[in-house]
């Protein structure tokens, strides 16, 4: 405990730096899979036509916004207007609404799609196992299994391009160690963004293991680092940090 609020206080700490000015781009992988998917669309004649992509670029403002069951009305919706259905592996927003409403079952065969064009995106594999484990926490009444014996995985001898998220699949597949996490977000080398992901993703665990008051800590202290205050505005999981803390009553 005194270990992962030592690891709490230095993301505090970190807000007394002067920052650059905040960036409020959007993701860049959704611009590309979006534009991508819908290029053989043909587009209606109507004056009130909404095209996929903007669909998905309203679903994530709503979700920015709390609105987790409009982000996920308009998710779906831009499914529905790409019939081929070629737009559903992009669509891992979707995947996280589902977790926010306790739709785990979908969320986890969401990202099961997402995973079959983005096969080393850890991040994917890692909220399927999130959904898994409070799927399988609603369906029993005894102790259950961490991680999922159904967990996807990377290919063999294939790792995500980001350092950090080495650790963040290493820890819910059950191969290091929460403090490994904890360090990694804040030793030498490490980033802004580092020390976010790291906090987030351990709030992420936390719950997904059942430990709200440990979720609780982390989660708020992603939401106050400098990459959630400043540089990483933008970044769709920032919000979701902020989202996250909202829904479940905690004060940030």
């Amino acid at each position: 405990a005194l270990f992962m609020m030592s690891c709490i206080s230095l993301a505090a700490k970190s807000l007394s730096f002067v920052l650059m000015p905040p960036l409020s781009v959007q993701p860049l992988r959704t611009i590309q899979t979006v534009a991508t998917a819908t290029t053989n669309l043909q587009m209606a004649s109507s004056s009130d036509y909404v095209s996929p992509r903007m669909l998905v670029s309203n679903g994530m403002q709503l979700f920015r916004q709390g609105d987790v069951q409009g982000s996920l009305a308009a998710f779906d919706k831009a499914d529905a207007a790409v019939p081929d259905g070629s737009l559903k592996p992009f669509l891992w927003q979707r995947g996280i609404s589902y977790y926010y409403l306790d739709r785990f079952r979908e969320g986890s065969h969401q990202f099961k799609f997402d995973v079959k064009v983005n096969p080393l995106d850890v991040e994917e594999i890692v909220w399927d196992i999130a959904c898994l484990a409070r799927l399988n926490s609603v369906d029993s009444s005894s102790n259950v299994e961490f991680p999922p014996s159904d967990m996807m995985s990377l290919p063999k001898g294939k790792k995500d391009r980001r350092k950090i998220m080495s650790t963040v699949y290493a820890l819910f597949r059950g191969e290091t160690k929460e403090e490994d996490l904890a360090l990694a977000g804040h030793d030498l080398g490490s980033t802004k963004s580092d020390e976010f992901y790291s906090l987030f993703y351990l709030g992420l665990y936390c719950e997904a293991r059942g430990q709200t008051e440990k979720a609780e800590a982390y989660m708020k202290a992603a939401v106050k680092t400098a990459y959630a205050t400043s540089v990483g505005v933008g970044d769709y999981m920032t919000s979701c940090a902020k989202v996250h803390c909202q829904l479940r009553g905690w004060k940030a």
